[in-house]
């Protein structure tokens, strides 16, 4: 709240309406309003007036809930409307949230609502970077469960269990622990070369499988991939593994207050250059800044974003074949790795004076 109300001290706005399900989640400490998975947009409006009071827009079909269980207990005034209303008029929560400020000063929201508001989709999702305290245990919970039950689901893997089969029981995993996948890949033996976002399929693995994953829980989303092996990993696999490792170990020891994304991508790139794989960050992005997103933003050659203190990254360098990812925070002077596997092996590689335990290939046998 503070931080919204600066916000509309500098945007000189006379409040800030946030619609889509991240910023709703963020502002309510977990809190949501979504109900179709397919949009980004919320069934309920929060509207911050610049004095810091709090107002709710919603239709008849979804206030009831908002109040009771959503938003319970935080001082949300309610500003009720008929379904048909919203149907006939796009522009209706906009129009009631003017109502609600004097004079002519314009509203920033994070969605597009006419004339009369300004969207500022960008540097609204900005208030939300720097987690607090409450955030960072939130997501270390959240990292924490991901981290064992994708674990899990990988050492029971046998050959001949189709993607979709290991999609299914990834899923299920999660949601054991309250958690759902907002991305869920998986990659069997040929296709784990030919595709970076390998989209579940009916091919049955035999030799190597890939498990990517996005777990959301309260709003916040942790990202880690894992990657098991029948019997010995090749050679190859074992090159290509330790490649990404040390690149996403370049990444963590470079995420530091301050530093730009630009700069990240840079350091990518010269990583990947000296473990003998000049060109591979053109293949895949690297990653970047998350939390109530997947990723917020994304390093790349000119990205002007900045690290902040105590935000989240998860960063997933793959050099063709193979790809490393965890989930990180970045603090003053380290990063914490917050989505690690319980008893997976790891390769461990120094960068930046400091030594990073890695997820390598599981090596099951049979």
């Amino acid at each position: 709240m503070d931080r919204l109300q600066k916000f509309c001290a500098e945007a000189q706005v006379g409040g800030v309406l946030l619609n889509t399900q991240p910023n709703f989640a963020w502002l309510t400490a977990g809190g949501t309003n979504g109900v179709d998975s397919t949009n980004e947009s919320g069934v309920a409006t929060l509207f911050i007036r610049k004095d810091c009071k709090r107002f709710v827009l919603a239709n008849k079909i979804e206030m009831a809930r908002m109040l009771g269980e959503e938003l319970s207990g935080q001082d949300y005034e309610p500003i009720e409307f008929a379904w048909e209303d919203e149907k006939a008029s796009p522009l209706l929560v906009p129009e009631l949230a003017t109502k609600l400020v004097t004079g002519s000063t314009p509203l920033a929201a994070d969605f597009t609502a006419g004339p009369s508001v300004m969207p500022m989709q960008e540097a609204i999702a900005a208030q939300r970077y720097q987690l607090t305290d409450a955030e960072v245990d939130r997501f270390r919970k959240l990292a924490s469960d991901a981290g064992r039950v994708i674990g899990e689901v990988g050492r029971s893997l046998e050959p001949g269990i189709t993607e979709q089969e290991i999609a299914r029981r990834a899923n299920d995993a999660l949601a054991r622990v309250g958690a759902t996948a907002v991305v869920t890949l998986v990659a069997a033996d040929d296709r784990l070369r030919r595709y970076r976002h390998p989209v579940p399929g009916e091919v049955a693995w035999q030799n190597q499988v890939m498990i990517v994953v996005c777990a959301k829980r309260h709003g916040l989303v942790a990202s880690l991939t894992r990657i098991v092996c029948a019997g010995k990993k090749p050679e190859d696999l074992d090159r290509r593994i330790r490649a990404s490792a040390s690149v996403n170990a370049e990444l963590f020891a470079a995420t530091r207050p301050g530093v730009k994304g630009s700069a990240l991508y840079k350091i990518a790139a010269d990583a990947y250059a000296a473990a003998g794989f000049l060109g591979e960050e053109k293949l895949h992005h690297q990653g970047g800044a998350a939390g109530y997103r997947t990723r917020d933003w994304v390093a790349h050659p000119h990205a002007a974003e900045v690290v902040q203190t105590s935000q989240a990254f998860a960063w997933n360098p793959s050099v063709t074949g193979s790809k490393v990812e965890e989930t990180c925070i970045a603090f003053e002077d380290d990063v914490e790795i917050i989505t690690a596997t319980p008893d997976w092996p790891t390769l461990a590689v120094q960068a930046g004076g400091r030594e990073y335990l890695l997820p390598d290939v599981l090596e099951l046998r049979f």
